[in-house]
């Protein structure tokens, strides 16, 4: 789904299923994501165990997920979705709780973005649509809080990294940047003035030449390699 909204590769709308506890955040979220013409919720559940059931009858393309619900929490869920094999369900956890090992946690059984409950409605909205795209979302600050957590401020830049630095070209650095910021793909292609295909593909070339799996690991190599400063917030050099 380069640049739209629509589910990749099928031409249908977005579809979600919405995981959590309380009844009022399923009605909430239900609204704000049925207000988008491209998305339709296609289930709904209480409990970790019952989203598992939900998402394998209702085969979304995007599964909200809360982290703490009774029988099962998102987490193992989460986990528990990924290990089926089966469909496209891609996992965006939502929670009032910004606390790093969550996001540690999540990461690893395999939720392709990380989403604090109290973000406007647009980015909601954007979020999911970036999670449908194929690309993983994590919220700024969760990214801060994350890489702050990993990164010592007292660790010296990883030599081995700063040598994989040297194989970017100034494009593809100017775009890790921007990921350790936590952009997603749309978002750098408008700072950087590039078609998201074009950001895509500069992507791709950095997780290959740092020799990482996904996004976030490339924002842990960007402050490890001392590319980026934690605490430094959202500022950056000027991109030429």
């Amino acid at each position: 789904m380069e640049g739209g909204s629509r589910a990749p590769g099928d031409g249908r709308m977005i579809r979600v299923v919405i995981v959590d506890d309380q009844h009022l955040v399923r009605a909430g979220l239900r609204m704000i994501l049925e207000s988008d013409p491209d998305m339709t919720v296609v289930g709904e559940a209480g409990d970790g165990r019952s989203g598992v059931e939900v998402v394998s009858r209702a085969a979304p393309h995007v599964v909200l997920m809360d982290v703490r619900m009774p029988v099962l929490d998102g987490i193992e869920a989460t986990r528990l979705i990924n290990a089926s094999g089966s469909g496209t369900a891609r996992v965006l956890m939502l929670t009032t709780f910004d606390l790093d090992e969550y996001v540690h946690a999540a990461l690893r059984a395999g939720a392709s973005g990380f989403l604090l409950k109290d973000a406007p409605p647009e980015q909601l909205l954007a979020a999911v649509k970036v999670i449908a795209g194929g690309d993983a979302l994590l919220d700024p600050a969760v990214t801060r809080r994350l890489i702050e957590q990993v990164v010592r401020r007292d660790v010296q830049s990883d030599p081995a990294l700063r040598l994989a630095l040297t194989e970017l070209t100034d494009r593809e650095t100017d775009v890790l940047r921007l990921i350790a910021r936590g952009l997603s793909n749309a978002e750098i292609a408008t700072d950087l003035f590039l078609g998201e295909a074009t950001v895509k593909t500069h992507v791709g070339r950095v997780l290959a030449k740092l020799g990482v799996r996904d996004r976030v690991q490339a924002v842990v190599a960007a402050y490890e390699s001392g590319l980026v400063t934690p605490g430094a917030d959202d500022a950056h050099p000027p991109l030429g």
